[in-house]
């Protein structure tokens, strides 16, 4: 079992930048992919970035894609989301997920472990 724990959430302007951690506990998360989504209000919550647990292959949303950078210290057991250029419409409760078998998905019903998420806020 894998307990991911967020940090690093807050209020910034558009422009400017955030860095998310996830730390997980329980088995290692050097052996596990992670992945970042977040839920809007309102909306369903969506994929945004995965890293695999070989390789650390990356994978984004469209969306995000050339303005965040996922990336893992396998040392410390913590991946990160580095958002920058953050838009408004970023604004988002972020999680972070472990999948049920260590393979990245943008489903968020591949997952099997969540943290509670982080309140990203984007002010224009």
């Amino acid at each position: 079992q894998v307990q991911p724990v967020e940090s690093g959430g807050g209020l910034v302007q558009a422009g400017g930048s955030l860095r998310l951690s996830c730390a997980a506990s329980g088995r290692t998360s050097s052996s596990v992919a992670m992945a970042w989504f977040r839920q809007a209000l309102g909306k369903e919550r969506e994929f945004v970035a995965g890293i695999s647990w070989i390789g650390g292959r990356t994978y984004y949303a469209d969306s995000v894609k050339g303005r965040f950078t996922i990336s893992r210290d396998n040392a410390q057991n913590t991946v990160y989301l580095q958002m920058n250029s953050l838009k408004p419409e970023d604004t988002a409760v972020y999680y972070c997920a472990v999948p049920r078998t260590n393979l990245i998905n943008t489903t968020p019903a591949w997952y099997e472990y969540w943290g509670q998420g982080t309140q990203v806020t984007v002010s224009s």
